[in-house]
């Protein structure tokens, strides 16, 4: 338990280190936000089909197929059914558009900054299924692809907070409730999966369905986009083979 507290804290935290990073660079290179997200969206991959859908498969038992891909398209779904009730980076608003509207519309960043928050709930629950299942390491591997994912996007949430007017401290605050999100996310996955072994396949692949969403409509899109796709994609692969490593010399 104790383990799970402190990677909470850590997954919650990375926003926050993230967020601070942003108060001294406010402006970030689209090429290093798309190596950096590639990085993590490789570690997450390989996250969850290690940590999350392998381990589904493994505590199915006779119906073990068919509870890890209901869950899996179950997690897709929902985090498809979050996007259109609020959208989220991508479909918000880029990045230029977003510096031009920063100054004279408040409320589409808080909009932005609110859907970052919403992401982070199923996120946390992935971190928190993960330790639920009683493997470790697996769980580690996909805490570590998910903070590593969300110090970019602390950083990304400052800039446009402070353009459009937000007070530093009142843009920390901000920054700091979307990470106590994931907290919350995080204990809620973990105290899921140990009232019941029943729901922990299902859990587990529901996790990886909404990780591997995360990765392909958000992270991929989100990398590719501005001329540094070769180097993003090589970010990626290092990332993956990065949690394929570890994996082994945890296991």
């Amino acid at each position: 338990m104790k383990l799970v507290i402190l990677t909470a804290l850590g997954v919650g935290g990375a926003t926050v280190i993230g967020s601070l990073l942003g108060f001294v660079f406010k402006k970030i290179s689209h090429k290093f936000e798309d190596i950096i997200l590639s990085f993590a969206a490789g570690i997450m991959l390989a996250a969850s089909v290690m940590g999350l859908i392998l381990p589904s498969l493994e505590f199915g038992g006779k119906y073990g197929l068919i509870k890890t891909i209901a869950g899996l398209f179950a997690g897709a779904f929902c985090l498809n059914l979050i996007d259109k009730l609020v959208p989220h980076l991508h479909n918000l608003v880029g990045h230029e558009d977003m510096e031009a509207h920063q100054k004279s519309n408040l409320s589409r960043v808080l909009l932005f900054v609110l859907a970052i928050g919403i992401h982070n709930l199923p996120e946390g629950i992935a971190a928190g299924v993960g330790f639920g299942s009683g493997d470790t390491s697996g769980a580690m591997m996909i805490a570590i692809g998910i903070a590593l994912q969300n110090v970019p996007e602390g950083m990304i949430i400052i800039g446009p907070m402070l353009s459009a007017g937000v007070k530093p401290g009142k843009a920390f605050v901000i920054a700091l409730i979307t990470g106590i999100v994931e907290v919350v996310g995080t204990f809620m996955g973990y105290f899921a999966v140990n009232i019941s072994s029943v729901v922990l396949p299902v859990a587990l692949a529901f996790a990886g369905g909404t990780m591997l969403y995360v990765v392909s409509d958000e992270m991929l899109s989100e990398t590719h986009g501005h001329g540094s796709q070769r180097g993003a994609t090589y970010a990626l692969l290092i990332g993956f083979t990065v949690m394929l490593i570890t994996d082994t010399l945890l296991g």
